[in-house]
């Protein structure tokens, strides 16, 4: 009898190390795993990466001490309601609301699985702004609730505010299911309210900024807003992690005059800027 107990037990530990690793971020790779990398790396080649492509990307940073640099400020986006093909499961709160068709197909895909969840009373309440647009807003709710124009995500063009039509959205289901799934889908909550400290912003439950994945899996597990996934990427220098049977390898890299980065030969990988002194490479395998 207390060897099938202990047989039970087993299998209940292992179920819940099974359950606590959907999303699992792994800085040191057993040797198995190290054997592979080498693998992978034998068939790198070396990228010449220029100064200016540390601002570019969907990693930059912008907050009051790192403006949108010049030329990042979002040059695709369009009207909503001049572009009403777009306008696919939700509502915008005015005629002034606009976004790039790129982003909009991303919001799109996410409120399309949260509707299978029963969650449909979305609305857009905001997407890029320009200088003029954001200076006028900073005006009305003064700097503990808005940025000044050029230092606002709303001028790079990888945030909107998202509202719903049943209450406000620290309330409503929309923002609830957002909280809970938005990083799946690539995007982050941009302003919490116990991270007011690091970000210089209070709590915003209505704004998302899209990062993609898997970066938006490693800030969801580690609790991270964009200032600390950054400085952690910094310190680590390079982290693997899986989400979803993908594996991704995500490596920093300071970057100089004159800068390389091992990128793979025939692989997928993705380059960002942050928007302050290097790139983050993305090795897709």
């Amino acid at each position: 009898m207390k060897k099938w107990v202990l047989v039970i037990v087993i299998i209940i530990l292992l179920g819940y190390g099974v359950t606590q690793h959907k999303l699992k971020v792994v800085n040191e790779k057993p040797p198995e795993e190290a054997n592979q990398a080498q693998k992978v790396t034998s068939q790198m080649k070396e990228l010449k990466v220029a100064k200016d492509q540390i601002y570019k990307g969907d990693l930059l940073l912008v907050n009051k001490e790192h403006p949108v640099p010049p030329g990042g400020e979002e040059t695709e986006a369009v009207n909503l309601l001049e572009h009403k093909e777009l306008l696919n499961g939700f509502i915008v709160l005015d005629k002034t609301i606009q976004l790039s068709p790129d982003l909009v197909q991303k919001f799109s895909k996410m409120i399309s699985a949260a509707e299978n969840d029963g969650v449909s009373r979305f609305l857009i309440s905001s997407g890029y702004r320009d200088n003029k647009e954001q200076n006028k807003l900073y005006q009305q709710m003064g700097a503990k609730y808005a940025l000044p124009a050029g230092y606002s995500e709303h001028n790079l063009g990888l945030s909107l505010d998202i509202g719903s039509t049943q209450a406000e959205m620290s309330q409503a289901p929309e923002g609830k299911w957002l909280k809970k799934n938005a990083w799946r889908f690539g995007f982050i909550l941009r302003y919490p309210g116990n991270k007011t400290a690091i970000t210089g912003i209070q709590s915003e439950p209505w704004h998302f900024r899209y990062v993609g994945l898997p970066h938006s899996a490693i800030m969801q597990e580690k609790n991270f807003v964009l200032e600390e996934y950054l400085d952690y990427l910094k310190e680590k220098k390079t982290i693997s992690t899986t989400v979803d049977h993908q594996t991704y390898e995500i490596s920093y890299y300071p970057v100089s005059k004159n800068t390389t980065v091992p990128v793979p030969v025939n692989g997928r990988y993705q380059i960002s800027g942050n928007n302050i002194d290097g790139v983050i490479v993305t090795v897709i395998s």
